[in-house]
Formats: C-alpha cells, structure tokens, sequence
C-alpha cells in the first residue's frame, strides 16, 4: 500500500486488537495505517504468546489424549532431557501461515503497514523511527493505541531467562525440566502449569489466592485443580514469594510464610505491564494512571476524544478474543458508525489442560443480584462420548435466575470447553430459557448434549419445586 502523511485513522499495534480495528476501518472505507515495531505483524499474540503456548499445549494435548485412548497399549513418557523445541517443530509453519494471513487480509482491505517504533508528538502527531534510524512523521483523524503488554518484572527477584524465566522466554528452554515452580495461578501460569505437568514435569503452582484463575466459576476452577492435582501437581495456596535466587543446583523460592521451595526452574507469571512508556503519551495530552493502564470509557476512548485504546494497555480481561471486539468498536466509534455491543455475552477461554470457558455470571453473582439461583449440571462422566473419548473429567454448568426462566451464565470444564460455549452464547442472546435446550435434538455422542442434561436438571428442580409448594 502507499505510504501516506495523513490518515483518517492511524493505529499503533498489530496484535488482535489493532488488526480488528484497522480492517474495520478499511472495510469502512477509511485511509488506514498501521504501525508495528516487529519485522513482521501479529504481534506479541503471535510471535511470543498466544500462537506458541497454544501450539505447544496442542502437541501436549495430542499425547495426552492418545495415551487416553489407545487403552494402554503404546508408553508414550517422554525421555528425561526431551528438548522443548522438539514439541515446538510445527510452531514455524504456524506463525508463518498466521503472519501471511493477517498481512493478506490487510493488505486486501487496503491497509498500510508502517514499520518502526511510534513515539506521539502532538494530539494528532506520530513519529515513526525505524530500525534503520529514519524518521517520519504522520498525522490522522482518530488514533487507536493497541501496543499490547509484556510480562512485569518483579522488585524483589531478577529473571535471568535461564533458571527463572518468564512467559516470553519460558519457550526458549533447551529442555523439559525435572521440575518448576510457577509463580501466579492466573491465566498464564495456570495454562504453562497445567502443559507442563502433562509433559511430566512436577509442578508446584504458587499464588497468593486461595485457587487458581479465581475469576472463574467456584466449579470450574475447583474442577482444575482436582484434575492438575491428580498428575502429580501441587498447588499453593495463600503466599507470595519474596525471593527467588539459584544456589548452583536448583532455584530457590522463598516465600512470605518462610518457607522455601526448590525446583530445576521457576516460571515467573506475576502479571504484565502494557506497552505505553516509549509512546510518550504526555505529548498527546495523555498519562497512564497509577495501574500503568490507559483509561477510557465505554466507547474505548481515553480522555483526548480522538485517542483510544483497545487490547492489554486498557487492562483485564487481557484476552485475545475481547482486544479484537474493542479494536472493532473502537474503529466505529472513531469513525461515528453505530456499534452494538454484547459485552455481558462475551465468553472468556482459559486454555488449560483441561480447558475452561464461561460466559455471563458466575453462579457467586447471581446469588448475589437475586439473592438466589438455579443450577444445572452435566458432568462429562454422564455422557456417553466422555466415555468413548476417555475423557471424564468435566463438567457443563447453567445457571439461571431463581424461577429458572432465563439463562445467566453457562459454565464449562473439560475437552471442547472453549467450543462448546459458544451454543451457551447464542442461547444468552437470544434470552432463551433452559427449555430451549429440552426440546431441540443434540446428535450423539456428543459433548454438546451436556448442554440438554444441564437443563433437564433445572427442569426437574423445578418441577420438584412445584410439586413441595402444592
């Protein structure tokens, strides 16, 4: 595409959510830049994140299910010393079909690239550097900053990516090791934790909450832990590391309560910190707050009306899915198109071994808005290709308001999970009852029936409901 001086919308940052919102805008028809400081767009999600971690967790799933279902008959434990990259061999042929696929799709929609590190000079200013040293400077309408995050460095302990890494270099390990600390059960640690002790590794998770990914569902993460329990793994509740050094052996953790921990290597996960402090935000008139995060309102925009920001660098969920929503919003709302928003209906997946959905309210909430609620439950132990599948280790949740009439949130453990909540979502939308669920057909055996059974439990609570009041 041309470069140009000047653009109708200008966005720093090609992950999902600066992709998202620059192909809105060109579909919109608007002059569209992007600027990236990788040789290659996708960003952090792409190259360091999520398309790696998930790729390494789909190797790891595949041995795991296979051991599953091959009935015992072929010893698939990996080799002490096994080389990380081996389980990585197809992650190239990923990352590039993921590259060409998003360079396509934005050079399809007429969409330029710019190359270098962006710094604001004015509200409506950006200079470019690139790596070569040049400089330029180009100016647009509405700008979005979607710059991601990196993984926060703690104040009291170094990560020399080698015996304590962190989630960027944690795939840059020569080889499995014998055992690992993980500190942080949120979403990163507990995906590494979870893939890690599927290879064998002995894990011992540390977080100071009193279970992992506590915004989930009591159940879900209850389930998780029963399940990362039975491998072999251990999970540590209640403290914070205040030390972590290498003796020459082994990495050391010392923790808040004095006690310490040993183990080969230590994966530091203890939250991220966004991507604002080479933008030099002050020249456009802008600071992060006391979090490091960007604020901005339900419309995405921060408080310079023609800046937004979308993704990491506004803060939680920090999820892939929902950075590529508010890229989408945040390029309508810039270029005054209506947007309708769904935002109660966004689901969240947790690419866990075994893997987590939700969407809606967990049933904590809606306890707490109705001060009662009805639930139902289908455990994959119940279903027919749990069993065929060799998986039973699941679950499927509905909640509903107390008289049982509309479905608030639908919960999800176990193999599918991340797929499967979708018909949950649909179902939300359309502000359908449970009975939905009764009387349309499933094909079976499937793990979508789960969805029929977690409803005939609420009908049948209510019939017997009923049946007392009478």
């Amino acid at each position: 595409m041309q470069d140009r001086a000047h653009y109708d919308l200008l966005v720093i940052g090609s992950g999902p959510g600066g992709q998202k919102a620059a192909i809105q805008g060109g579909k919109a028809g608007a002059r569209v830049g992007v600027i990236e400081r990788r040789r290659d767009v996708g960003g952090y999600c792409v190259h360091s994140a999520t398309i790696p971690s998930k790729t390494l967790r789909e190797t790891t799933l595949a041995l795991d299910v296979f051991r599953a279902r091959s009935g015992g008959l072929f010893d698939l434990e990996l080799a002490e010393g096994t080389r990380v990259a081996s389980l990585l061999d197809r992650l190239e042929r990923v990352t590039s079909g993921h590259v060409g696929f998003i360079s396509e799709q934005l050079q399809r929609n007429g969409i330029n690239v710019i190359g270098g590190q962006a710094r604001f000079v004015s509200p409506h200013e950006v200079e470019v550097v690139t790596i070569e040293g040049t400089k330029k400077v180009y100016t647009a309408d509405n700008i979005i900053i979607a710059t991601g995050s990196r993984p926060r460095c703690p104040d009291n302990f170094a990560i020399d990516h080698e015996h304590v890494v962190d989630s960027d270099s944690v795939l840059s390990l020569a080889y499995l090791p014998r055992s690992m600390v993980v500190l942080g059960a949120g979403v990163i640690g507990s995906e590494y934790a979870s893939i890690f002790s599927a290879l064998g590794v002995e894990v011992m998770l540390v977080d100071r909450r009193d279970r992992p990914v506590a915004f989930l569902d009591k159940d879900l993460t209850d389930g998780f832990q029963r399940a990362f329990t039975r491998r072999g793994g251990a999970y540590i509740p209640g403290v914070v590391p205040t030390k972590v050094d290498f003796d020459g052996v082994e990495a050391r953790v010392v923790l808040d309560n004095g006690e310490e921990i040993h183990a080969e290597k230590v994966l530091c996960s203890l939250g991220r910190v966004p991507n604002l402090e080479r933008l030099q935000l002050q020249n456009a008139g802008l600071s992060a707050n006391s979090r490091g995060i960007l604020e901005v309102d339900s419309s995405l925009r921060s408080a310079v009306s023609h800046i937004y920001g979308v993704g990491d660098v506004i803060g939680p969920p920090s999820l892939a899915s929902w950075a590529m929503e508010q890229g989408r919003r945040a390029a309508r709302n810039a270029l005054g198109l209506s947007t309708t928003s769904h935002v109660g209906c966004s689901p969240a997946g947790i690419y866990t071994i075994p893997e987590m959905a939700m969407v809606g309210q967990t049933e904590e909430q809606v306890r707490e808005e109705y001060s009662a609620a009805m639930v139902g439950m289908a455990h994959y132990a119940e279903l027919s290709r749990g069993h065929i599948a060799g998986v039973t280790d699941g679950l499927l949740k509905l909640i509903t308001d107390p008289k049982g009439e509309r479905i608030l949130g639908v919960h999800i453990l176990g193999e599918g999970a991340t797929e499967l909540i979708h018909v949950g979502q649909m179902a939300m939308l359309m502000e359908a009852s449970p009975d939905v669920f009764v009387e349309n057909t499933f094909n079976f055996p499937t793990f979508a029936e789960g969805y029929r059974v977690a409803a005939l439990d609420i009908v049948g609570q209510m019939a017997k409901a009923r049946r007392s009041a009478a």
